[in-house]
């Protein structure tokens, strides 16, 4: 049975194993890895887990700027993460509240749609009313898991990255 739980350290091989999955290339919604991020080394690893622990933090969740970040696992796999930001700023209005990723082998399981709706149930306990889901408009999959958690569209935005569907889902 999968669970979400939130980051740790204790899994860097677990995470790497999903990571390298991917492949090359920044396309890993949900873990929070920036650019500069470095996570092959035990230590590397174990201060990016503390970043992440750091938005989540009280004090990030009462500014309204935090991140909710958590791993879907099994056991002592990984199989992707999802992100919950917190607040309504012109990040979350260019990327969303909620981002998610599942890593290829663990697709077509329903992870995504089960822990979109997990995540749903922390944001309310957050107190947001609706959230915001963006995704890349040839992303059917992410559509069929947007949609069957009560996602509406509210229309297709060219960005900078090609067009998005976004996604309204009140809670």
């Amino acid at each position: 049975m999968p669970e979400l739980i939130a980051p740790t350290a204790r899994l860097h091989a677990a995470w790497r194993e999903a990571h390298d999955e991917w492949g090359p290339g920044f396309h890993e919604d949900g873990f929070g890895l920036g650019p500069a991020d470095e996570v092959d080394s035990p230590d590397g690893f174990s201060a990016w887990v503390a970043l992440l622990a750091d938005e989540s933090g009280p004090k990030a969740v009462e500014s309204g700027r935090g991140c909710t970040y958590r791993w879907i696992v099994e056991g002592d796999r990984v199989h992707g993460g999802i992100a919950l930001r917190h607040g309504l700023n012109d990040y979350v209005l260019q990327f969303g509240h909620i981002g998610y990723g599942i890593r290829p082998s663990s697709r077509r399981r329903g992870l995504a749609t089960w822990a979109l709706g997990r995540i749903l149930d922390e944001a309310r306990t957050l107190g947001l009313d609706q959230v915001l889901i963006i995704c890349e408009v040839d992303n059917l999959a992410s559509v069929r898991t947007i949609e069957h958690q009560g996602g509406v569209l509210e229309g297709i935005r060219h960005t900078e990255h090609g067009p998005v569907r976004r996604y309204w889902i009140n809670i």
